[in-house]
């Protein structure tokens, strides 16, 4: 039976073979359509990105050091009425001994342009399944109104004792994604 996370709730992973899947669905009548995009910042000890490439999302599916693989892009939400929109596949055997923390991010896509918010979307979570059996260990939903943000820290795995333990966030921000890059790269920032 999966656990049903609360905001700032805690769990072991206790496994290492994951996939971490967000969901959403726009409500109807926002005008354009909306285009959420899940991306995993791999974070080293300083709270940094050490190279571009631990930025795993639609256009850099896949971490440099085989952990992390991005399942592509859906610009709609449509991908599931009920299920994932996008899927974030890890392993946990496989990460960088630098990194520390792996943040799952979701921003809207030209948010501001098209005048978006997560209060405009319903049903967001996360969730993290066991790809053994692909059977859902816990699940963190998005319940708060989101009135203005546009984009949210929806949750985090992190390093505590060499254990990997998974964190649910919900922390929002009225930001689009070049914030959290400015926030974590040490580098150039990806374009």
């Amino acid at each position: 039976m999966a656990i049903n996370l609360q905001k700032g709730q805690r769990i072991d992973i206790g496994l290492s073979k994951i996939s971490v899947g967000l969901g959403w669905n726009p409500n109807e009548g926002t005008g354009a359509s909306f285009d959420l995009d899940a991306s995993a910042f791999m974070i080293d000890g300083n709270r940094l990105i050490p190279q571009d490439e631990f930025f795993v999302f639609y256009g850099n599916t896949d971490s440099p050091d085989g952990a992390v693989h991005h399942t592509g892009d859906d610009p709609t939400g449509g991908n599931s009425a009920d299920g994932d929109d996008e899927t974030i596949n890890i392993d946990l055997t496989k990460v960088d001994a630098r990194i520390e923390e792996i943040l799952f991010v979701v921003t809207i896509h030209d948010a501001a342009a098209r005048r978006q918010n997560f209060g405009q979307v319903r049903k967001s979570y996360i969730r993290i399944v066991d790809d053994s059996g692909n059977t859902e260990i816990a699940k963190y939903e998005l319940g708060e109104d989101f009135s203005i943000e546009t984009g949210v820290e929806f949750g985090r795995l992190y390093k505590k004792d060499n254990k990997w333990r998974f964190e649910a966030s919900g922390i929002g921000y009225n930001e689009d994604l070049s914030f959290f890059l400015s926030k974590y790269f040490k580098g150039q920032i990806i374009k």
